[in-house]
């Protein structure tokens, strides 16, 4: 009896399944990181965004604001880096194969790098990948494009950590359901 003609329904069940597990431990891991990303709706809830008062409310909300949106930061500081690099082609492949770098080796990674037969720490990987990754872009002859970027991604990021109050945020990370910051004032001027 002949198989001519006839499609396999699946694989080597050992390469299938270390695929499919590999992806979905990624996943996990991504949404795992991204799960510490707040609501864009609360970020910019209307409401909340009033001029401080003072300098030191503007720094109490700073201190406040800065941790609890921090993916969101930096989700806004990497979104300005990468439309800044579009009008540079070259600087632009350069920043999505660092990013792919970046996952993979650092984020997406389960157990410890081995180089060599030498074990690389997590704190390793990560300085070769950030000095890997700033070394590249600046070969690209961006140098301008990306301080420029990142200056007005961070101004971005503390203007609205200025403005945003603090009043109704809430921590949901902690063992005791949810408390709210402490050491923030909590009058209605914050």
């Amino acid at each position: 009896m002949t198989t001519y003609g006839t499609i396999p329904t699946s694989s080597s069940p050992s390469v299938t399944g270390t695929n499919l597990e590999y992806i979905s431990r990624a996943k996990a891991r991504i949404k795992a990181g991204l799960g510490t990303r707040r609501p864009w709706r609360q970020m910019f809830n209307l409401p909340s965004i009033t001029l401080p008062p003072h300098f030191t409310t503007a720094f109490a909300r700073i201190r406040t604001n800065l941790p609890y949106f921090r993916m969101n930061y930096a989700i806004v500081i990497l979104l300005v880096l990468f439309l800044s690099l579009l009008w540079r082609p070259i600087s632009l492949i350069v920043f999505v194969a660092m990013m792919a770098a970046w996952v993979f080796l650092y984020f997406l990674r389960d157990e410890p790098l081995v180089v060599l037969n030498r074990t690389i720490g997590d704190r390793v990987v990560f300085w070769v990948l950030l000095v890997l990754t700033i070394v590249l872009l600046l070969l690209t002859h961006a140098t301008v494009e990306i301080v420029v970027a990142l200056l007005v991604g961070v101004l971005l990021v503390v203007v609205h950590a200025a403005v945003r109050k603090t009043d109704d945020l809430v921590m949901d990370e902690g063992g005791g359901g949810g408390s709210v910051f402490s050491g923030v004032p909590s009058s209605s001027s914050t």
